[in-house]
């Protein structure tokens, strides 16, 4: 099992959705660095459950304690690990259904592969582990941030509703329940959401990930592009389908001439006029902002009746998914996608030399 992402910036996260705790190691950050605990607990707030009625009800606190690699306030360089205890536990309906894998989740393809799983929460495959990634994340943040490197994300489209935002803002973004930069939109997108709640049903959407400050150079061609890492990492989210880079799919209903970023100068410096490449060609960062979209489908877990198999007689039966879950992840899922740009922004920044190997 694939465990560890990344190449001098790397992480790996460890730990099951009902198990003592999970947690992450860090390795390859710069020595040096300026690093508080609660730079790293704020992120995790952001991303922790039960915080509206949107959200799952399950009440983790996620308090971050930090093991290794910072003294002082000051990374060491050497690996740093991070652990977040389970505290807000509850198992008891996995037993239910311990022969009965669920339409839509991994708990099937992870009985074909290895047999012996961890059914609680679905184990290994929960989306409880992002918080180890969101942890490792606030570390890559703060690295870039010392660069000028700035991460954002939004909600763009839940259930259908999509927001019609002029100004990407963090204080409107985090100021609704749902991470939306469209205040209007998000009440329509919160309705929805509890609409599909009453009806013991769920919600997908689409967030949009945005780097700032990121110079040209990040990102290597052929099998070391930027915007390839950045799409196996955005992937690699728990609920995602899809990856747009730029304009993504939209690109494929245009003509060239109409999708081109054409080229200018401003105050000495070469830029594009549009951003339709979403800051990468070729798979180098170009000096725009790098913009990417996720969708991310509607929680698996609902409380409707659905088909499934019994693996004990092997016969077909019925399933109805009990216990505490989101009816919408896509609020939640804003501040894991800034932490997997942020991880692969730190691991480019370092291979290409724009990120110190030493803060003094």
């Amino acid at each position: 099992m694939m465990n560890t992402f990344g190449e001098m910036f790397r992480v790996t996260t460890f730990g099951e959705s009902h198990g003592k705790a999970i947690g992450c190691i860090v390795d390859g950050c710069p020595s040096g660095l300026k690093i508080e605990e609660n730079d790293i607990q704020t992120e995790l707030d952001r991303r922790r459950p039960g915080q509206s009625e949107v959200s799952t009800s399950r009440d983790e606190k996620d308090k971050v304690e930090i093991l290794s690699g910072i003294f002082e306030g000051k990374t060491l360089g050497t690996p740093i690990s991070l652990l977040i205890q389970n505290q807000d536990v509850d198992s008891e309906m996995y037993k239910n259904i311990r022969y009965k894998p669920r339409p839509g989740h991994a708990d099937m393809t992870f009985i074909e592969k290895f047999g012996h799983t961890d059914r609680r929460g679905g184990g290994r495959s929960s989306a409880r582990e992002t918080a180890s990634r969101v942890a490792a994340g606030a570390v890559a943040k703060k690295l870039l941030d010392s660069v000028g490197i700035g991460i954002i994300g939004h909600s763009v489209e839940i259930a259908g509703i999509r927001a019609e935002a002029k100004k990407i803002d963090r204080k409107t973004i985090e100021s609704n329940a749902v991470r939306c930069a469209d205040n209007i939109a998000a009440k329509e997108m919160e309705a929805a959401i509890l609409d599909a709640k009453k009806e013991k049903d769920s919600v997908g959407g689409i967030v949009e990930v945005i780097a700032l400050g990121v110079p040209a150079g990040f990102g290597e061609p052929v099998f070391g592009r930027l915007d390839a890492d950045i799409a196996k990492a955005l992937m690699s989210i728990p609920a995602v389908k899809g990856v747009e880079i730029g304009l993504g799919f939209e690109a494929a209903r245009m003509r060239g001439f109409e999708n081109n970023d054409e080229f200018a100068v401003r105050n000495g410096k070469i830029i594009t006029k549009t951003n339709n490449c979403g800051g990468i060609l070729g798979g180098i960062s170009n000096g725009m902002p790098i913009v990417a979209r996720i969708a991310i489908k509607p929680t698996s877990s609902v409380g409707k009746k659905q088909n499934t198999v019994d693996l004990k007689t092997m016969k077909e039966t019925t399933i109805e998914v009990e216990g505490r879950h989101d009816p919408c992840i896509v609020p939640r899922a804003v501040p894991v996608a800034e932490a997997m740009m942020a991880l692969v922004l730190a691991d480019h920044g370092i291979r290409c030399g724009f990120v110190p190997r030493r803060f003094e």
